[in-house]
């Protein structure tokens, strides 16, 4: 798959989906301190599900209508770090054909997805 992770993702994460032969541009490495409506928009050019640890894409998409390929908002908190990874494998060997068109939420314990809207942005 095809991804594009924000910058405040997990280094690990990136490194650990790199490994299982996805391709991912890392904000961190390639582009620091690009705005998030620049991210989300090469996100939906380039068909890029992307991946983040911040809420603000959220609004993005479902208040402004911002367009979007998939969304995956990892809410996992720190002191259990360390299930970030396998949660996301699970989600990717369980639901990869899902991600995209879906706003999806990780926790420690379910995914919840949310369709999202693919209007044309206004700007």
């Amino acid at each position: 798959m095809k991804f594009i992770a924000d910058e405040c993702c997990d280094t690990g994460i990136v490194a650990s989906l790199r490994r299982e032969g996805h391709d991912v541009f890392y904000v961190l490495e390639e582009e620091p301190g690009l705005r998030d409506e620049v991210i989300l928009q090469r996100a939906y050019v380039e068909r890029r599900i992307l991946l983040t640890e911040g809420k603000d894409f959220g609004e993005l998409v479902f208040r402004l209508r911002k367009p979007a390929a998939g969304i995956v908002l990892i809410r996992i908190a720190v002191k259990q770090r360390q299930s970030k990874w396998p949660r996301l494998k699970k989600l990717i060997d369980k639901y990869a054909d899902r991600l995209p068109g879906h706003f999806v939420v990780i926790d420690i314990e379910k995914f919840r997805f949310r369709p999202l809207l693919f209007e044309t942005p206004n700007s």
